[in-house]
């Protein structure tokens, strides 16, 4: 899914007259090791892209979920905000770096029933978080902390909704293509 409206601000690069964007996107290589598409778009605003990348960071270093429930959150995030790039980049982390089982991956992309309970339980709350903008009933707390999670949680997961606000609506706007480092990941919905 992508905006009727496209941005036309060019994509950036390392050699960007604009030295606040140079130093961003310096810092995005440093943690990332590449610029994808989607950095190259949000830098044209540092502070999307800078904000983007530290609130990324805190929650890979500090949410307190396992990799595989970190990209569980972000996959229904983007999912739900109809975000075919970061569909398919978080389905690559997913396999290759996260280890989301194959089939709660292939359940997720698919929106299908997920055949862990505590992987459902946590898709189920993100989702209910992300369809109520942050206003889960109070039974959805409870089945989501009987799941095992904490309340701390909940508020982590409002920082991956943020994270992925900003990509997934840059991704919009622009209509960021996927990069070829994720190209197998299209989401299965996806225009190709």
């Amino acid at each position: 899914m992508t905006a009727e409206a496209k941005l036309t601000l060019p994509a950036q690069t390392l050699s960007s007259d604009d030295p606040a964007i140079r130093r961003v996107l310096e810092k995005a290589k440093a943690q990332v090791g590449v610029i994808p598409n989607m950095y190259a778009n949000m830098v044209n605003s540092p502070g999307v892209l800078e904000t983007y990348l530290d609130g990324y960071a805190r929650f890979r270093t500090d949410s307190g979920f396992t990799p595989a429930e970190q990209e569980v959150v972000f996959l229904v995030v983007s999912i739900e905000n109809g975000c075919n790039y970061c569909g398919a980049a978080h389905s690559m982390i997913a396999d290759k770096m996260s280890k989301v089982p194959a089939p709660v991956l292939e359940a997720l992309r698919h929106k299908r029933p997920i055949p862990d309970a505590k992987l459902a339980a946590l898709a189920k709350f993100t989702k209910t978080m992300v369809d109520t903008r942050g206003k889960p009933s109070k039974g959805d707390m409870a089945a989501f902390l009987a799941a095992g999670f904490t309340e701390r949680h909940a508020l982590e997961i409002v920082l991956a909704m943020a994270v992925k606000t900003l990509s997934n609506f840059s991704n919009h706007l622009f209509h960021t293509q996927v990069d070829d480092m994720f190209a197998a990941y299209r989401m299965p919905s996806a225009e190709r």
